[in-house]
């Protein structure tokens, strides 16, 4: 998945309001940029950062730049975008880049499942059982090369967990699908520590058969594109 316009570096001033940062561009200007993530950015919104932006020319946008990366230094970067994950695996089902989701001829996004929810993508295909695939964007690093999910309680994701187990008893495939956006990550925990209930409630959709892939990203200010498998620590 390649960004839209190039990125330009700039200085993160400060994260506020969830969906605002102020920065400071390489020209000097100081300038509001959208922040597309309400988790908590843990570890990643201290003040001083090298961030990456997009600009846009839209004149629907009030905000005409979007914060997209956090440039780590030493060629490494995390995703903030929490919209991006969806994009890179669509990028990579529809090229049949993952193996154990590959063979399906049609895949939806936005499917109306569960308890008023929507899952991230439905595969199908004729002879085979429909694949629920939720999508988690994975960000949080609190010991190196270890990323962790979730930075923050998410009774949400909970309901999702719960949910993808309910579409395996009905007999479908159901997968969560954790995307680390990080390059510096070697493997996944869960942060049963911030959100135990969401630990709870992945052993028990684990143990209903819910299918787990952890994949992490190749990340530059030019594109995000699916990388290898991750072990689950």
């Amino acid at each position: 998945m390649r960004f839209q316009t190039p990125l330009e570096p700039a200085t993160l001033i400060r994260r506020y309001k969830r969906f605002l940062a102020d920065i400071r561009l390489m020209d000097g200007r100081e300038v509001t940029a959208h922040c597309a993530n309400p988790g908590s950015m843990m570890g990643l919104a201290d003040p001083g950062m090298r961030i990456w932006v997009e600009p846009n020319d839209d004149p629907k946008k009030k905000l005409k730049y979007g914060w997209r990366l956090v440039d780590h230094g030493n060629g490494h970067f995390t995703g903030v975008d929490t919209s991006v994950p969806n994009r890179a695996l669509r990028a990579a089902l529809e090229a049949g880049e993952v193996p154990e989701l590959a063979g399906y001829e049609r895949l939806r996004a936005e499917v109306a499942y569960g308890t008023g929810s929507r899952i991230d993508f439905l595969l199908q295909g004729d002879g085979r059982r429909d694949a629920y695939v939720e999508v988690k964007s994975v960000t949080l690093q609190r010991q190196p090369g270890i990323a962790e999910f979730p930075d923050s309680v998410t009774a949400r994701g909970t309901k999702h967990l719960a949910e993808l187990a309910q579409m395996v008893r009905e007999g479908h495939r159901a997968v969560m699908f954790y995307l680390v956006q990080r390059t510096d990550a070697r493997a996944f925990r869960l942060a049963s520590d911030i959100d135990p209930a969401y630990a709870a409630g992945f052993d028990a959709a684990r143990a209903a058969g819910v299918e787990v892939l952890i994949y992490d990203t190749r990340i530059t200010p030019e594109a995000v594109t699916l990388g290898r498998a991750l072990a689950l620590d």
